[in-house]
């Protein structure tokens, strides 16, 4: 019998560090639902940001997860090779007028935004104030050109009224417990930075690009990216992508309740490897049960 709609999961990392326990809780759920389905596995390296993310760590990641038991598909995408498909998407934000460059530095940003009121997006920092946002064009072209530094910020309020409602498929559970048909709340996120001038791109723009791109139905990842699916679903309306489903997993933390961190010496597979654990070990460490078989077609 042929199948008429097939899965893809993806599991993304960025091999800027050695995976730890939340990558392999991560990883291996992808896994199990693209096994539990009959569905693909894809991994795609995130790696965009090309002065932190080193071959070695790839390498390393690459091992790990076949370690772990983990099959996928060839080749492997790397997002430093399609930085075109990300400046032609890049491009069709700035055809609609959606999209600014924003100069403004770090100490002026805090110097605007010091008042305790003022909004903060999902990640705890200040809502871009935007003081730059209607710079006459002729300014904002004589600034890039002098080189002077800049980042593509969205234009959210003229977005979303482009745009319009969005909502998203939750078939796990955010942070706040949603799930089903969730609202999708880009505006809390304030002008978000879509590209800068030295990589023509951002996680949010390469990621909804990668999706498509890549056919991918189902995004699992961790919950701490919940916020960020707003951003996402709004990209794809005005991009005109398709929507995939999401499930948000909770957390791997430490004893103190903390997600594990690579900058933090969060447990990494590595060291548990180098003291004999298993992958069965580790399954039973992120709180998963033994792998199962593929399922015979």
């Amino acid at each position: 019998m042929t199948r008429s709609f097939t899965r893809i999961f993806r599991f993304a990392p960025s091999p800027n560090g050695p995976l730890h326990l939340g990558h392999a809780y991560s990883a291996l759920l992808n896994g199990d639902l693209a096994r539990a389905s009959e569905g693909r596995l894809l991994i795609r390296m995130e790696d965009i940001d090309v002065t932190r993310c080193r071959p070695e760590y790839e390498a390393s990641i690459l091992d790990d997860l076949a370690w772990l038991g983990l099959d996928w598909e060839q080749p492997v995408r790397r997002q430093s090779e399609h930085f075109d498909a990300y400046a032609d998407a890049l491009e069709r934000l700035r055809a609609m007028d959606l999209v600014y460059p924003s100069f403004l530095s770090r100490a002026e940003i805090r110097a605007a935004t010091l008042d305790p009121a003022w909004p903060r997006d999902p990640d705890g920092a200040p809502v871009y104030p935007g003081l730059d946002r209607d710079l006459p064009a002729t300014e904002a072209r004589a600034r890039i050109q002098s080189g002077a530094p800049y980042a593509w910020r969205l234009k959210m309020d003229a977005a979303i009224e482009r745009a319009g409602p969005l909502a998203f498929t939750e078939q796990g559970s955010g942070p706040e417990g949603e799930t089903g048909t969730v609202t999708a709340t880009p505006a809390l996120w304030g002008d978000v930075v879509i590209a800068r001038k030295e990589i023509p791109t951002s996680y949010h723009l390469s990621v909804v690009v990668d999706d498509a791109l890549q056919g991918v139905t189902d995004v699992v990842r961790g919950e701490d990216l919940f916020p960020a699916t707003s951003v996402h679903r709004l990209l794809q309306q005005l991009l005109g992508l398709p929507m995939p489903t999401y499930r948000h997993h909770g957390l791997i933390r430490d004893e103190a309740g903390k997600k594990l961190s690579k900058s933090e010496g969060a447990t990494g597979l590595a060291g548990l490897r180098a003291s004999g654990a298993t992958a069965e070990d580790v399954r039973r460490l992120v709180g998963l049960p033994p792998a199962q078989p593929t399922p015979s077609t």
